[in-house]
């Protein structure tokens, strides 16, 4: 996809991301409805309409340019320096999750038992990790993609894994935004490819639902995990029935 229809797509979920309708948008940026169905349908955007949408869902272009720039060489990996940082310090690896999940400096402050000098500490840590930017007014510029994947056998997986997967699975599964299944079925081979593939797009779709809503503030976001798996698999008791072969 062009880099502008990316650019565009971005915009659209950020807009999307906001609840707000064309008809709002169109409110806020004092033109007619049809006008900004047709901005959004042709790219047709000048850098000043440009502007004042961003100013409309209170986003800044950088954070629209950082979620056009995903999809190009699949998702990428911490370095092992990095992710050994962050195993041997489960308060950086806290703050650092935050952040990846669009927590500012202010509000990680407000929501969470950390000192000013502590949170500075960190934000310290990160930058000399290479892991985020910190500039003016306590900001921090990711430099790494939010959908990253945790190295196979790394210092992070290694170090929390097990417990996270624990943590997860204890939950009884029967609130409103609660959801397990577990359906073990016989497939051919390929419908059981088509799975996959549709396992992976979930995946992508969940990222992508993760970054648009990055940007709204903390008070409207939930933390939610996604647990998805497929593979060939029978039953240990299913196996026990299994005729063994003569020998």
């Amino acid at each position: 996809m062009p880099a502008a229809s990316r650019f565009v797509e971005a915009l659209k979920k950020s807009v999307r991301a906001r609840g707000l309708t064309y008809a709002e948008l169109a409110r806020r940026l004092q033109i007619s409805e049809a006008s900004v169905k047709r901005m959004f349908s042709r790219g047709t955007f000048t850098l000043s309409r440009i502007e004042e949408v961003l100013a409309a869902v209170d986003l800044d272009l950088y954070e629209i340019a950082r979620m056009s720039r995903g999809g190009g060489a699949g998702p990428a990996q911490l370095s092992h320096e990095q992710e050994l940082g962050l195993a041997r310090d489960e308060r950086l690896l806290a703050v650092f999750w935050l952040l990846l999940n669009g927590w500012s400096f202010e509000e990680i402050l407000e929501g969470f038992a950390i000192t000013r000098t502590e949170l500075t500490i960190a934000f310290a840590r990160l930058e000399k990790l290479k892991l985020i930017e910190w500039g003016p007014r306590e900001r921090a510029r990711l430099l790494v993609p939010r959908d990253f994947l945790w190295r196979a056998g790394g210092p992070a997986k290694k170090a929390y894994a097990r417990r996270a997967m624990a943590e997860f699975l204890q939950a009884r599964f029967d609130g409103p935004l609660e959801l397990i299944r577990f359906e073990p079925r016989e497939l051919s081979a390929e419908s059981a490819a088509t799975l996959k593939r549709k396992l992976e797009q979930l995946l992508a779709e969940f990222s992508e639902m993760a970054e648009a809503d990055s940007a709204l503030p903390s008070r409207r976001r939930v933390p939610v995990a996604l647990f998805a798996a497929c593979r060939p698999w029978q039953f240990s008791a299913v196996n026990a029935l299994k005729r063994r072969k003569q020998s």
